[in-house]
């Protein structure tokens, strides 16, 4: 994504710029930004490629909030355990967003709250998909302020995920919905049942995100409509849904912190592959589409 649907960068998750100030240092990629950063550290992955860090607040810029760091080299962060205080630069392209330069500093040095979490949203639980598993019925706005329902993508694969506008960080939204619009040029290229396949975008933010402001966004993304759609809806629909993909959606601070699931949807509506985070490629879901094409 682009500046134009940036919007004030204090208002938007993926901000995860966090960021106690910037250091604008020379790098090979002459469109990177770097940052130095305080937080406590308050999770890892299970192969450690990100960890997840409460940073301070910036004021004028973005609040304090806790969210994944990419690593590029695991020697950065050997040693390191939850709970540690830790200053590092963090590094922002056009397309990638991560950390290095990690010191341990007292955890008393970094000035933020107690972690409180809380559950995101819906006074009932929901079942978490998995693969083989039904799609459960959703009723949703398209950018043009038609209803779009599970119904709308029967007899035909679509892949789903979840974005927001204002999001802008690289490897976030914007990555996702530049996959999107790579699959969108090699689905025009297929034939047969992968050549029908959809793509569906559900927004985090449909506050926001209204239906006039995604048909913007699909512009901007030079979405085709009649394969690309994307979605709001009432808050509690969406929230059934984020639920039902076991996405991880917290407010925080006026902004959004999420996580990413994006999932290909059989003609039948069962689930046949779930991709977690950003890591995933196009080709994989051409190639999921082929192998159930044969």
């Amino acid at each position: 994504m682009r500046n134009a649907f940036v919007g004030p960068i204090a208002t938007a998750f993926c901000l995860i710029l966090a960021i106690a100030g910037c250091d604008r240092s020379q790098t090979a990629d002459t469109s990177a930004r770097s940052y130095q950063v305080r937080g406590v550290v308050r999770g890892f992955a299970p192969d450690r490629t990100t960890v997840s860090i409460q940073h301070e607040d910036v004021p004028g810029f973005m609040p304090s909030m806790t969210m994944p760091f990419s690593v590029k080299d695991q020697k950065d962060i050997a040693g390191l355990k939850i709970g540690d205080g830790i200053a590092f630069r963090m590094t922002v392209t056009d397309e990638d967003l991560f950390l290095d330069q990690v010191k341990k500093i007292p955890a008393t040095d970094v000035h933020v709250a107690e972690p409180t979490p809380t559950a995101n949203v819906s006074s009932k639980a929901t079942a978490r998909l998995r693969e083989g598993e039904i799609v459960p019925f959703f009723g949703l706005t398209n950018q043009d302020g038609k209803r779009v329902t599970l119904d709308t993508f029967r007899g035909q694969s679509f892949v789903l995920t979840f974005i927001f506008t204002r999001c802008p960080v690289p490897n976030f939204c914007p990555r996702i919905s530049q996959n999107f619009s790579e699959l969108q040029e090699a689905i025009k290229s297929e034939n047969g049942a992968a050549g029908k396949t959809r793509l569906l975008s559900i927004t985090l933010d449909p506050q926001f995100d209204t239906p006039e402001i995604l048909k913007s966004y699909a512009q901007h993304q030079k979405a085709d409509p009649d394969i690309w759609t994307f979605a709001t809806g009432e808050s509690a629909e969406i929230d059934h849904l984020t639920q039902s993909f076991a996405v991880f959606v917290q407010p925080e601070g006026g902004t959004i912190s999420h996580g990413l699931a994006t999932a290909l949807i059989g003609p039948d509506g069962i689930v046949i592959k779930i991709w977690r985070g950003n890591a995933w490629k196009p080709s994989e879901v051409i190639d999921e589409l082929r192998r159930g094409a044969r």
